[in-house]
């Protein structure tokens, strides 16, 4: 079968992108300025969906329960925060017991998932929100003694937003920066995101990897090899969720700000639509399918705002991002079963 280089939603991002271009262009907005976020934005939201191509290549979906992984990084980040590491100490201690955390995470959600297989879309959704809750309980009654995360009065709970700019906030951002005039490409930010994804990339050639894919495309065949089928989807959800909570102190670094309680709430939306705009597929989902959705996703949603308010009105950029994400992921969905059909041919 012929295969389309480019789908639907790509299709439709790439003209409303279009016509975003044109109405920035004709309000006389720089669009240098415009390159230097497109830039941060990509990178500061690529390794958050990156993080979705071990579960969806191992043929566990979608992983709309992230703010599963989510939260381990925001844990990560509390208590190196608590600890008043600053710099690449903070960065670091964020990340690595974030990831560590997210070990524990991931594995409970892959008992979860490996319980109720051919629903992990719809469970994932509902792991992902009822986990939040659970969440705000310890950002309650954790043990933090850093008076600038706690709320003012009675010192128990941690504020929603914490601030990150005394600690490690940007740290990424402001490696390596390369001006050329204007523009401002932060080469540490785009290193790490793609190497974040060169490393998928050479997982996805190893013999594991191979098998996620082989698993995704005829599990029982896998079964009768005599794999451990629940073993590998253990390791690829693992995977994802470990890589959802590096990706979050990515995210919270750039953004300056520690969102917590409700923060991660929505996050997951974003991120399959990105990789869904990328070309990714039910069954399989590539590096290139992450760097290219996230890109348009990103510069689509980072355009529309300015222009929405100088041409409409303010609300409508948040309007639009919203129908955008929704109709994405509702796509996706409808055409799910004649993609695998087609795919089957």
């Amino acid at each position: 079968m012929k295969r389309n280089y480019l789908n639907p939603p790509q299709i439709i991002m790439f003209l409303f992108m279009a016509v975003l271009l044109a109405a920035a262009s004709a309000i006389d907005m720089s669009m240098t300025g415009i390159m230097n976020d497109a830039l941060i934005k990509w990178a500061m939201n690529g390794v958050i969906v990156l993080s979705l191509i071990p579960m969806i290549n191992v043929g566990a979906g979608r992983n709309f329960g992230m703010s599963i992984g989510l939260s381990a990084g925001l844990v990560g980040m509390i208590f190196s925060v608590n600890a008043r590491y600053t710099s690449w100490a903070g960065f670091f201690y964020s990340v690595f017991l974030g990831m560590a955390v997210a070990l524990l995470f991931g594995y409970l959600y892959a008992k979860i998932l490996n319980h109720l297989k051919l629903n992990e879309e719809i469970v994932g959704t509902f792991a992902g929100y009822s986990f939040i809750p659970v969440m705000n309980l310890f950002y309650t009654f954790a043990p933090v003694t850093n008076r600038q995360m706690l709320y003012p009065i009675g010192g128990q709970g941690l504020r929603p937003k914490v601030n990150l700019e005394p600690y490690f906030g940007q740290v990424l951002d402001r490696l390596w920066q390369v001006r050329i005039g204007e523009l401002v490409i932060p080469a540490g930010l785009l290193l790490f995101f793609f190497g974040t994804g060169f490393l998928l990339w050479l997982f996805s050639k190893t013999r594991a990897g191979m098998i996620f894919s082989a698993i995704a495309e005829n599990e029982r065949f896998v079964r009768l090899a005599g794999i451990n089928v629940n073993g590998y989807r253990t390791a690829a959800i693992i995977m994802s969720t470990v890589i959802a909570a590096a990706g979050v102190v990515v995210y919270s670094q750039s953004y300056g700000i520690l969102h917590l309680y409700d923060g991660p709430f929505m996050m997951s939306f974003p991120a399959v639509s990105a990789i869904v705009i990328g070309g990714a597929s039910p069954r399989k989902a590539t590096v290139a399918n992450a760097l290219i959705g996230t890109f348009l996703y990103q510069t689509t949603y980072l355009l529309s705002i300015p222009v929405a308010n100088a041409l409409l009105i303010p609300e409508m950029a948040e309007i639009m991002r919203t129908i955008i994400t929704s109709g994405i992921i509702l796509y996706a969905f409808i055409f799910e079963r004649k993609d695998m059909r087609n795919e089957a041919h």
